[in-house]
């Protein structure tokens, strides 16, 4: 009897692990159905799947050198990699140790008409990803364009009132107050000490010389914002 092991991956955050237990269970059956006995799973969660660099796959491949096992099982191939390039490295790896990747989902025949197959379906994988990374750059654009925020660490002094960035201004006129004494000489322990003096922290506790130097250093509050750098 064969003897496989199962990968599972989802990409983000947003997904959940109903998605590994779902590609799993699609797998089981398929070994069920084939006669193959699984001996143990290597699971990804909320990894890309167009580098290589994650821990349970590079465990999996590294373990595929015990040729312990014949088949490496996957819900789709895009599970093993969106990445042409790294899927061709990583299979050649398989092959070397004597184990075939194998779709559970994807009716790949293992004949010279699979290889065209595969090579199809990997191909597609990667352009699928190509082309969803620039649909998210050109919708964060546009989101730009509109004025709305589009996520990540919003800085100390601001706020966000329906989906824009706004000036909060009790917290701005810490900032103010913090470039003004700076501007006239104050040290960052001085300007530190009157803040705690006049009741105002950082979450519950007096502000830190960093968070004081990173408001200062911090371009953003010159009206200066990069994207993409």
């Amino acid at each position: 009897m064969k003897k496989a092991v199962i990968y599972a991956r989802y990409s983000s955050d947003t997904q959940t692990e109903q998605s590994i237990e779902g590609q799993l269970r699609v797998c089981q059956e398929y070994a069920k159905a084939h006669d193959i006995v699984i001996l143990d799973t290597y699971i990804d969660r909320a990894m890309t799947g167009t580098n290589d660099n994650r821990a349970a796959f590079q465990q999996m491949i590294k373990d595929s050198a015990k040729k312990e096992w014949d088949f490496v099982l996957v819900y789709k191939l895009d599970r093993f990699s969106r990445d042409k390039y790294a899927t061709a490295i990583n299979k050649k790896a398989l092959k070397d140790n004597g184990v075939r990747l194998v779709s559970a989902t994807e009716h790949i025949p293992n004949t010279p008409e699979g290889i065209i197959l595969e090579s199809m379906i990997e191909g597609y994988a990667e352009y699928y990803s190509a082309e969803l990374s620039q649909k998210v750059k050109r919708g964060m654009n546009e989101t730009r364009r509109k004025g709305n925020f589009t996520g990540g660490h919003l800085i100390y002094g601001y706020k966000i009132e329906n989906r824009k960035v706004v000036i909060d201004e009790e917290s701005a006129e810490t900032v103010r107050f913090i470039y003004e004494q700076y501007a006239i000489g104050v040290y960052v322990k001085d300007i530190i000490k009157a803040l705690t003096e006049k009741g105002i922290y950082s979450n519950a506790k007096p502000f830190a010389r960093n968070s004081i130097y990173n408001i200062l250093k911090n371009e953003k509050y010159s009206g200066i914002y990069r994207f993409n750098e």
